[in-house]
């Protein structure tokens, strides 16, 4: 049987060595979809991932994209992307509409780091508004950092890229 001087620094090391981790959600992915498109939002549809998109996808992410397809959504006027790209070590879900080849609206849905959140705020993301992809697949502007959240913001910078060359692919297809 523990001593119970034994039980509160037990606690304490339990507490200090568990992985802080927090999880804000700042709007579900569903709700993202309503506000672009107004009422409901389309059914979904599949762009799959491989040859060329994969290799395109690398170069912009610096990694290998996992899985097999890409799920969005389209009307007659845009695409809406929910992405998701690592900040530091957790994942930034990211909901992005493209209409007409440029960024209408970024917006943090989920944010799971512990550092960096400021970029969930439209001071930051009113930035991407207008931006295009340029030939060699970077953005039509520059985008302004946030002290303490560069991880962050490169990761929205990657995904608002991804989702401008997977519009342009869809839009080609179609």
């Amino acid at each position: 049987m523990l001593k119970k001087s034994l039980i509160v620094p037990l606690m304490l090391l339990i507490a200090m060595t568990a992985p802080a981790r927090a999880v804000d959600v700042f709007m579900e992915p569903d709700v993202f979809l309503s506000e672009v498109f107004g009422t409901q939002a389309p059914e979904p549809s599949f762009l799959w991932l491989k040859g060329d998109l994969k290799a395109e996808m690398q170069e912009i992410l610096g990694r290998k994209p996992g899985g097999l397809r890409m799920r969005y959504w389209q009307d007659s006027e845009r695409t809406v992307w929910i992405l998701e790209e690592i900040g530091k070590t957790q994942p930034i879900t990211t909901g992005i509409s493209i209409k007409a080849s440029a960024i209408e609206r970024v917006q943090v849905l989920i944010y799971r780091e512990s550092h960096g959140w400021e970029v969930r705020y439209p001071f930051f993301t009113d930035q991407f508004r207008g931006m295009t992809l340029e030939e060699d697949r970077t953005l039509s502007r520059q985008v302004d950092g946030i002290s303490g959240a560069t991880l962050s913001v490169r990761a929205l910078t990657k995904l608002a890229r991804l989702a401008l060359r997977l519009d342009a692919i869809v839009r080609e297809e179609t």
